[in-house]
């Protein structure tokens, strides 16, 4: 099925993540494991490849959230950007700063989110740090 241009960025679809996306964001930084395992698809097809690890499927997602140390994990939005494709597919790409012992620290995000029966599921992530300028 095609998307039509009128249905990109359908106000009330691009609303709908606009709230959902904070509960991520805090689920993050408070290193609330159980939402965000809960915020992927429970698939073996999910993926995450993050800053220094690529995970495949829902339990090597759940096992890294669960190992991850929940230290230095605040972070601040700079920019943060949904765009969606229908009432059901959307991507969340985000800037953001983080503040460490050893200097900031700036990076990106992006994830495509896809709106199962039982709601909005992160199916692919990528997270990357931008080099030190």
């Amino acid at each position: 099925m095609a998307i039509h241009p009128d249905e990109v960025n359908l106000p009330d679809v691009v609303a709908e993540l606009h709230e959902l996306y904070p509960r991520y964001e805090q689920a993050l930084v408070t290193n609330d494991v159980d939402t965000l395992v809960a915020m992927f698809w429970a698939s073996t097809e999910v993926m995450r490849f993050g800053v220094a690890e690529n995970l495949y499927g829902h339990d090597e997602l759940e096992a890294f959230r669960k190992g991850r140390p929940a230290v230095n994990l605040a972070r601040t939005v700079d920019r943060l950007d949904v765009v969606a494709f229908g009432g059901d597919f959307a991507s969340v790409t985000l800037e953001f700063s983080r503040s460490t012992p050893q200097g900031d620290v700036r990076g990106r995000q992006s994830q495509v989110w896809v709106r199962f029966p039982a709601g909005w599921r992160i199916v692919s992530a990528h997270v990357s740090l931008l080099p030190r300028g």
